[in-house]
């Protein structure tokens, strides 16, 4: 398709971006092109210096960042028969993912390449903002829950038959968090999850049934005496330190020994080696590996359209609007950096003229 499109490049490892123009994309079997309306900034987006290199040792420089996209269809490829140009749409933008990796598929433009199998119908009560607040965070929550080296519990659906077991959720307010929650209650479980004291009604709100604070010296011991009796399905380790709150955790209760970490370290590795020898296992989440599983379109394909229009589930947490343009990403990260809770921050892009 012809038509000009514009870009937030990141130029190198350093963090220096430019906006640039370029020609707009044309879709290929299977995607879809988006007019972005709104994008939220996620910590990946954030990472600079040798961290960068390491974290996404696959990315070639300049690049475009941004996965969590909202917006309008503005072509369809091959293939596609869920989507028609015009549709409002949010979708995961993969192109930092290993095995994409194109500057045509960063969600920080006007114009950007989805893949369908991740993409979801908005329903009309669903702001851009508030929809661009989902991908990521639902991809990542997913993808401990659900894929089969992780957690492997039964998909979410509209009408779960309720489960005796319990999912904890280690930092419940998190933007994986707050998906996390309401995926585990979609697919049966309780949830028992942690938060600041401040947050534990937002956190209940989205189906937990208790929210403990995990700045309490006896955190752990308030959780385990919570499970007395009760089965685990699996825990979410979310946040720097939670994994060992949920190893300590789960050496005292009962059920399943599987711990889905959000927060990798060097650090993971060795102890999930050391935690085998007590029948616990570890695994490192991946927010991006449901973009080429079965569980991306199980999400977004099968369960998040009918969930956001019947209202079973939430755009979580709340958007924080810091800017119009594309320019004001970058100081959209900088206030990421400086530190968010219960919210995410977002920032819309104005549309062209011609599109409105």
């Amino acid at each position: 398709m012809s038509g000009t499109n514009e870009a937030l490049w990141l130029l190198d490892s350093g963090g220096r971006f430019e906006v640039r123009s370029s020609v707009r994309p044309t879709p290929a079997t299977g995607e879809v092109v988006i007019g972005v309306r709104a994008v939220a900034v996620n910590p990946v987006d954030a990472i600079t210096g040798p961290l960068r290199r390491l974290v996404t040792p696959w990315v070639r420089f300049p690049t475009v960042l941004g996965s969590d996209v909202a917006g309008v269809v503005s072509a369809v490829g091959p293939g596609v028969t869920r989507f028609a140009v015009g549709d409002r749409v949010v979708g995961f933008a993969a192109g930092q993912e290993r095995l994409r990796n194109s500057p045509e598929e960063g969600g920080f433009q006007r114009y950007v390449t989805v893949l369908e199998r991740v993409c979801a119908e908005l329903p009309d009560a669903v702001t851009f903002e508030q929809a661009a607040v989902l991908p990521l965070g639902v991809s990542t929550a997913a993808a401990g829950l659900y894929e089969k080296d992780q957690l492997a519990l039964p998909l979410p659906t509209s009408s779960p038959v309720a489960r005796r077991e319990v999912v904890i959720v280690w930092g419940g307010s998190t933007s994986v968090g707050s998906n996390a929650v309401q995926l585990a209650r979609a697919s049966g479980f309780s949830v028992i999850a942690t938060a600041g004291r401040r947050n534990h009604d937002y956190v209940r709100s989205l189906g937990a049934e208790a929210v403990f604070d995990y700045a309490d010296r006896d955190v752990d011991q308030q959780i385990v005496e919570a499970l007395a009796g009760r089965h685990l399905a699996g825990t979410l380790a979310i946040g720097s330190g939670a994994l060992g709150h949920a190893l300590r955790i789960v050496r005292r209760t009962i059920g399943s020994k599987r711990i889905a970490s959000a927060y990798p370290d060097p650090l993971t590795r060795i102890r999930s080696v050391m935690a085998r020898t007590r029948g616990i296992r570890i695994s490192s989440i991946w927010g991006g590996t449901p973009v080429q599983t079965e569980v991306g379109p199980a999400i977004f394909r099968d369960y998040l359209p009918a969930a956001l229009a019947g209202g079973g589930f939430r755009p979580a947490p709340e958007p924080r609007v810091t800017g119009a343009g594309l320019q004001h990403i970058p100081d959209a990260l900088a206030t990421l950096r400086a530190g968010v809770s219960a919210a995410k921050i977002v920032v819309t892009i104005p549309a062209e003229s011609r599109d409105q």
